[in-house]
């Protein structure tokens, strides 16, 4: 079948002056074929359009009775053609095959360009430089990260320019407003420049719902966040998330190249979390490199950022109550006991809990996330515990004083041992973890559990406890005798 680029290399060719025999043959047609095709229209336009069936209709006596009626009432385009399939298979026992879904959706797609609802339509965008930055949390625990082995639950926070692509990514917990505060700050300084614009989804971190309008509005804190750095703030209509595409659309290519990046890595599990950071890092500046013109460009109509950074935590003030223990952002937190009844201060970051006395920090501990409301160190408390080892039993709290599953092991075979004492024996385990070094006596926990005899507090303090090293008892004379200094001196003298 001869093709319109045959014919136009033909005609090409004849122009040019050569023989038919030599426009023929670089054309790949025959001399008589070629005499067909010197002049007149090209194969594809003296081609008849095929008006007429082939073969029958699987469809035709079930179209306009059924399927055109359930096209007619889906004026959103929700109904799938392998649905209506499904469902004339149901109602039509035996009569369609599955060979035939294919034709009923090309029938479909037919009839939806020729008589279906209207579709949306998304219009490009012409972004002007330095004027918006779009931020945004995604989801990242699709990529199966882990951190020493244990499965990474984490979010990403990224900040990407409209119009240079350039972009921010750091990892979080939560959309919590220190982590929102914390990667917008982060992502400006490493920018060297602010834009005109910040762009969000109705983050909860950012913005409250008004009582009487039910609208949504800027938060006090984060607007002040806002003004000093001079952005002006937009917001998308809640669940139109295509109106914050730019980040979207980043989010999406971001998640693929860490995937991809992850591949040739080799590997998926980091020692702790900063080596993943460093990771994410690399990555983002990789797909920053391909935009570098582009970036150069913009970082000239950026605004200059203000002196210095705001601070990115929140500080609230507690009083520490009888139970140890103080309430933060609806989180149960425990603190050392000698604490109680005093008023803290607070700083709530993005990743850590920091308490304060008397201006002095006292204790930072990692802030909880996801639905984790408490956090209760045993050596807060082990010390009023181990006078009260009763109250071991009925603690609300008692799953947080088995440090690591050796302990919870030990608990379980003192019971086995000990009985009704093993409250009393496994508390004094637990105060000489808080006395002398937890990894020593989970070693020596260890060690005793292999055996499987029978131990007590007493044994396992057998094993932890240190050798004294015997110190030498040197003679010291009660007086020294001064003769020899003399002595010394006289020979110095002489030389």
């Amino acid at each position: 079948m001869v093709t319109d680029a045959q014919v136009r290399r033909l005609r090409q060719k004849r122009m040019a002056g050569k023989t038919q025999a030599a426009a023929a043959a670089a054309a790949g047609m025959s001399e008589r074929t070629a005499r067909a095709w010197e002049r007149g229209p090209l194969p594809s336009e003296s081609k008849q359009a095929r008006t007429w069936r082939t073969r029958r209709d699987p469809f035709g006596e079930v179209w306009a009775s059924e399927i055109e009626p359930l096209l007619v009432r889906d004026t959103e385009g929700v109904l799938e053609s392998a649905f209506l399939f499904e469902e004339l298979v149901r109602r039509h026992p035996g009569r369609f095959v599955p060979g035939q879904l294919r034709t009923l959706q090309r029938r479909v797609r037919e009839w939806r360009a020729l008589a279906g609802p209207p579709r949306e339509v998304f219009f490009s965008q012409v972004h002007p430089l330095g004027r918006e930055a779009q931020l945004d949390f995604t989801h990242a625990s699709e990529l199966g990260v882990t951190i020493a082995g244990e499965p990474l639950d984490h979010l990403l926070f990224e900040l990407v320019l409209c119009a240079s692509g350039w972009r921010f990514a750091q990892v979080a917990f939560g959309e919590t407003f220190e982590a929102l505060v914390d990667g917008l700050q982060n992502a400006l300084w490493a920018l060297g420049g602010a834009p005109e614009v910040a762009r969000t989804d109705n983050l909860s971190a950012a913005t409250h719902e008004l009582r009487h309008s039910g609208g949504r509005a800027l938060t006090q804190r984060f607007a002040a966040v806002l003004g000093h750095y001079g952005l002006r703030s937009t917001r998308i209509h809640p669940g139109a998330s295509h109106e914050n595409g730019v980040v979207e659309q980043a989010h999406e290519r971001l998640k693929s190249a860490l995937a991809q990046a992850l591949v040739v890595r080799g590997s998926r599990d980091f020692e702790t979390l900063a080596p993943y950071q460093v990771f994410v890092d690399s990555v983002v500046a990789r797909l920053n490199e391909r935009r570098a013109e582009r970036i150069a460009e913009e970082r000239h109509h950026l605004r200059p950022l203000p002196p210095a950074r705001l601070p990115s935590y929140t500080v609230t003030r507690a009083v520490v109550r009888r139970w140890s223990t103080i309430r933060v952002a609806n989180r149960t937190y425990s603190v050392p006991s000698r604490l109680v009844g005093h008023e803290v201060e607070v700083r709530l970051h993005a990743d850590v809990v920091e308490v304060f006395c008397a201006g002095r920090r006292i204790e930072t501990m990692p802030r909880l996330r996801g639905d984790q409301d408490h956090r209760i160190d045993y050596r807060h408390v082990i010390w009023s515990l181990v006078r009260k080892p009763g109250a071991f039993a009925r603690y609300r709290y008692r799953e947080e004083l088995f440090p690591s599953e050796t302990f919870r092991r030990t608990y379980d075979a003192l019971c086995g041992f000990r009985g009704e004492r093993a409250d009393v024996e496994y508390v004094r385990v637990l105060h000489l973890a808080a006395s002398t070094f937890e990894a020593s006596v989970e070693r020596a926990l260890a060690a005793l559990l292999t055996t499987g005899a029978p131990f007590d507090y007493a044994t396992v303090r057998e094993h932890v406890a240190p050798i004294r090293p015997e110190i030498p008892q040197l003679p010291v004379p009660r007086e020294p005798d001064f003769a020899v200094y003399d002595a010394l001196l006289t020979t110095q003298v002489a030389r």
